[in-house]
């Protein structure tokens, strides 16, 4: 990879209207399905019974879903929790039982076909619970953002620091843009996801801005898109890598990690894709249009330095 790092030498940014144009219409779309479509929230959000059940032997999940379909509960949900004999089964609130009886009568239905059919947990989450989640979630990504934003114009410069939002806003609404599309289901874990990623994306690119400001300083001649593109071809081999590792892991817990946390590794694994590529063009290509050039990137020097070099 040492030897890709010296000799690749793409034209990332003579590229880089394409990807704005791109980059403006993923955005759109997903705007427009949020708007229009909204999402798949799960229990967390939504308020409801969260009912955990053992099986003596392995069940179908087509099966269980069967028979509360025929008990009346079409819009219950139930996927495998951990092993093929745990079912969690998630149901909407209703306002004609109570959700203690609810609990009860669900267990009833399932017996039905399958007598040995055990209670393992029940969990009672309100509306009202749900509407303060989405809340505070939304609160914690602003706060993120804002955050992330004080800290790049602290340690680089006010001209970074747009770049690094809108790529990290680019992100985030690029995949919660692909869960509202395929309404896949929206819960707590997505949202810490989301709250991944946007860490994940920062982290990449603020490797790419620290060999930017390093090649400002160092490299005496070059315009600006130039350095720019220097700077993301050095640092292309370890964003691949990073990358790939990091999806090797996703992609694994995917597949065997269970129903239960697919959502979670779905938006992780188009965080991190999403998150490279707006590393290399979105926030590299906002610096470039905002300006950025060699004099704001130099170190300042502290009166009576040069006087002291020539004492010297």
């Amino acid at each position: 990879m040492d030897i890709l790092k010296h000799n690749l030498a793409i034209d990332f940014m003579g590229k880089r209207r394409y990807a704005v144009i791109l980059s403006c219409l993923l955005v759109v779309v997903a705007i427009a399905s949020m708007a229009t479509r909204g999402f798949n929230f799960g229990i967390d959000f939504t308020g409801g019974t969260l009912i955990e059940v053992g099986y003596p032997q392995p069940v179908d999940l087509e099966e269980v879903r069967s028979v509360l379909v025929d008990g009346g509960y079409t819009d219950a949900q139930a996927q495998n929790f951990g092993t093929s004999r745990d079912v969690l089964v998630r149901i909407a609130p209703r306002e004609d039982m109570a959700n203690a009886r609810l609990s009860e009568a669900v267990l009833d239905a399932l017996r039905k076909s399958h007598p040995g059919v055990e209670m393992r947990r029940v969990e009672f989450v309100g509306p009202q619970v749900g509407e303060e989640l989405t809340e505070q979630g939304g609160l914690a990504m602003i706060y993120a953002l804002i955050g992330i934003l004080i800290y790049i114009v602290a340690r680089f410069n006010f001209r970074f620091a747009p770049g690094a939002v809108i790529a990290l806003m680019h992100d985030v609404l690029i995949v919660m843009g692909i869960f509202s599309i395929w309404q896949i289901e929206f819960d707590l874990t997505v949202l810490a996801a989301l709250l991944a990623v946007i860490g994940y994306s920062l982290n990449d690119t603020i490797v790419v801005f620290d060999r930017i400001r390093e090649n400002f300083r160092k490299m005496r001649k070059g315009a600006p898109q130039e350095i720019i593109n220097s700077s993301i071809n050095q640092t292309l081999s370890r964003t691949l890598m990073t990358s790939l590792t990091t999806l090797v892991v996703l992609v694994s817990l995917f597949i065997f990690g269970g129903e239960v946390i697919h959502s979670f590794s779905i938006a992780l694994i188009l965080g991190v894709v999403v998150g490279t590529y707006s590393s290399i063009y979105v926030a590299s290509t906002a610096s470039l249009a905002l300006g950025i050039s060699k004099a704001d990137l130099m170190p300042v020097k502290k009166e009576g330095s040069e006087q002291e070099e020539i004492t010297h």
